[in-house]
């Protein structure tokens, strides 16, 4: 056997594995890395001072008026866990990956957002410490933190995509 056939098998086994993954994810068939249970993220939640709220009163995933964090990402807890350490502001979510939101890979069903309540304190300290993108037609004023996570003002509430961990 030459020397280059091993190389070649390499490259060749590298280029299908990422063909692969860039097919799954096109296709929205990727789960979120490190997944949580809606159990485990009350627990983090709640003894960092993070309250949510449910306007159904309840936990159902597949119920669009309950709050869910069944199947949410581990770096989406400890994203708002690191913002509101960061801010100091008290944060309510009132959003999590219950059914109902917009599809997609970075969407609330895939664990990589949550839905907070409007306040002074979080209004300033975004305005203050993100870099304002501008208005997005059909959603709202979007600022970007320094770790690349999007922070949009939609009206009532913002609604904030975790890429990292960091706020």
């Amino acid at each position: 056997m030459s020397p280059t056939r091993p190389g070649l098998r390499r490259r060749m086994l590298t280029l299908l594995v990422a063909t692969v993954a860039a097919v799954t994810t096109a296709l929205g068939l990727a789960s979120p890395a490190f997944a949580i249970s809606h159990s485990s993220a009350t627990t983090q939640l709640r003894n960092a001072g993070i309250s949510w709220t449910s306007s159904g009163g309840c936990s159902d995933r597949n119920n669009p008026t309950c709050t869910s964090f069944d199947g949410i990402r581990q770096a989406t807890i400890d994203g708002i866990i690191t913002f509101k350490r960061a801010s100091g502001c008290g944060i309510i979510i009132t959003a999590g990956t219950e059914t109902g939101h917009a599809g997609g890979t970075y969407s609330h069903w895939n664990g990589y957002k949550v839905d907070i309540g409007l306040s002074t304190c979080i209004q300033n300290y975004i305005s203050a410490n993100y870099t304002y993108v501008g208005y997005i037609s059909g959603f709202g004023y979007q600022y970007r933190a320094p770790s690349g996570n999007l922070y949009t003002k939609e009206g009532n509430h913002w609604d904030i995509l975790y890429y990292t961990c960091g706020c």
